[in-house]
């Protein structure tokens, strides 16, 4: 049987998990699992969407209830506490044990006025700053599910780590990286990945924030300061920073990937070739930057390998070599200095410039790689779109492909500036929405009132159109949309509400515990007969 036959004799339900890459099962239910038959328990559902809403509260459709997991602040150990702006977040087994596991979750950057309390014309000290390098990093969580299937937070267990912006952090290379080999923490972590060996891979996005970048101007490098003034107390390099992290759930042990090059990553998706050898898809969240993958040349090695820059007008991916690139070879010294400026070296070689590649998923149906370009305002680009990839051959190590637009954003569509996706066990598309706080509800915007989370159903009357599932509190963003094994649970970040507050007297949200209380971002249990429906392919 060809492909298509092969889907239509397993029957919808069944489509994911047949093609479900190995290191993504984490997500998926085993092929003995009785809820990969839920008709006889689940009725089909007749899914009705949301209206955007414009409340300081998570909205959801019917059948569909949150519980907040975890909050910024609550202690996950007697030294430690949760992050600040929680994102990615990635569930990891625990042996063989169906009833717990681990969960990564990022937090990508503070809100000085919330975490160190710096704000207005406050002058900034070193205090300040450390309170700040402790919110950034990850978390590691040990979780239960209970009889009745909720999964709960263990804070007493050792099993809970923080990573943060003071731990050390060796680099996976052969060289040093400005002199070192370790950096000092991990910032800026927006999404991530996971590895089939299972490690979690965070992804250092707008990391200039920090310590400032170093720019070139006809050879000549100067430093741009950051927004948060870290460089004024602390001299870290800027190059330690933008990489892809490797971390060891299980032991909090970490690794940053030079082999992946360095600019702002918003995640690092990995496909398994049937050598074991790994292709990792990352993107540049920038406007007019560029989309790139990786294809080791040994198995399950995230060093071994070549990166590639997209050229999407031949359909081509264009090696990243000092080698053999004669022109990196006029501006750069060797290819560990191409892989620092990965922005230029990239340009130089013509990548393709695109419009904020953010998240990045393939099709567990059909292979085709789904790529988030969230928006561009500079080329009158508000809405955003979802690219589909399509290599050549369907194997994700050709160096040639076509490409289209497989969604765009706007009021057809009901969604605007698309940014993390994910796929359930029936192989239907979710995805957020990250519409700036300073836009939204203004403007091109207003029609769109909050982020939201959306719907886009493999099968059914409703088949390839995004249905509004969720509403995010005032200022927030949903993010980092993870599935439990049977997909009865979606693990779901809730993102600095309450951003655009002035002062502490002056708060634009109070969730998730209302009244007069200070804004948190959160980890919430999403659960319901709608979800099971969803998830299980019982749609109208």
């Amino acid at each position: 049987m060809d492909r298509r036959t092969f889907i239509d004799f397993l029957g919808k339900g069944s489509v994911a998990i047949a093609f479900l890459p190995p290191f993504l099962n984490a997500c998926a239910p085993e092929s003995k699992d009785k809820s990969l038959h839920p008709a006889k328990t689940i009725k089909t559902l007749e899914l009705e969407g949301i209206l955007p809403t414009a409340s300081d509260e998570l909205e959801l459709i019917s059948g569909l209830t949150s519980r907040v997991l975890i909050s910024w602040g609550d202690a996950i150990s007697s030294v430690d506490t949760f992050g600040f702006n929680n994102d990615f977040v990635q569930f990891v087994p625990l042996h063989e044990n169906k009833d717990e596991a681990l969960l990564w979750v990022n937090h990508e950057y503070v809100n000085p006025m919330f975490v160190s309390g710096f704000y207005g014309d406050m002058e900034k000290t070193q205090e300040h700053v450390n309170q700040e390098r402790y919110a950034v990093g990850g978390s590691i969580l040990h979780i239960k599910k209970d009889q009745d299937g909720n999964w709960h937070f263990q804070p007493e267990s050792s099993l809970n780590k923080r990573v943060t912006g003071t731990t050390e952090i060796p680099f996976n290379w052969h060289t040093e990286i400005k002199g070192s080999s370790i950096a000092i923490g991990t910032l800026a972590n927006c999404s991530g990945g996971y590895t089939p060996w299972g490690t979690v891979l965070s992804c250092e996005e707008n990391y200039d924030g920090a310590y400032g970048e170093t720019i070139y101007v006809d050879g000549e490098a100067t430093h741009s300061p950051s927004y948060y003034g870290w460089e004024n107390f602390y001299a870290e390099p800027p190059e330690h920073y933008g990489w892809v992290v490797e971390i060891d759930p299980l032991t909090g042990r970490a690794q940053k990937h030079i082999a992946l090059g360095r600019c702002a990553h918003e995640c690092a998706y990995v496909q398994q070739l049937p050598d074991e050898r790994v292709v990792v898809y990352t993107g540049d969240d920038a406007a007019g930057e560029h989309l790139y993958k990786f294809i080791s040349s040994q198995p399950n090695s995230l060093k071994e390998g070549v990166l590639y820059v997209a050229q999407l007008e031949t359909g081509t991916w264009i090696p990243i070599d000092y080698e053999n690139q004669p022109v990196l070879q006029e501006h750069f010294e060797n290819q560990t200095e191409v892989l620092i400026r990965l922005r230029e070296a990239a340009k130089l070689l013509g990548g393709t410039p695109l419009n904020r590649p953010e998240d990045i998923e393939v099709d567990p149906v059909t292979g085709n790689v789904l790529v988030a370009l969230t928006n561009n305002a500079s080329k009158a680009d508000f809405m955003g779109q979802i690219l589909k990839v399509v290599e050549a051959n369907n194997q994700h190590d050709s160096l040639s492909f076509t490409s289209e637009t497989y969604l765009a954003g706007g009021l057809e569509t009901n969604f605007a500036c698309p940014d993390n996706m994910a796929f359930d066990n029936a192989g239907n598309l979710w995805i957020t929405s990250d519409i700036s706080g300073s836009a939204m509800n203004d403007g091109v915007y207003a029609p769109f009132k909050n982020n939201g989370l959306f719907l886009v159903p493999r099968n059914g009357e409703h088949a390839g159109k995004p249905i509004q599932i969720a509403s995010a509190p005032f200022d927030a963003e949903l993010t980092g949309p993870c599935f439990s094994p049977d997909g009865k649970t979606l693990f779901l970040s809730v993102q600095h509400p309450g951003d655009q507050s002035t002062s502490p007297d002056d708060l634009s949200s109070h969730w998730p515990e209302g009244g007069n209380s200070v804004p948190k971002p959160s980890v919430v249990c999403i659960t319901g007969p709608s979800l099971e429906a969803i998830t299980s392919g019982n749609l109208a």
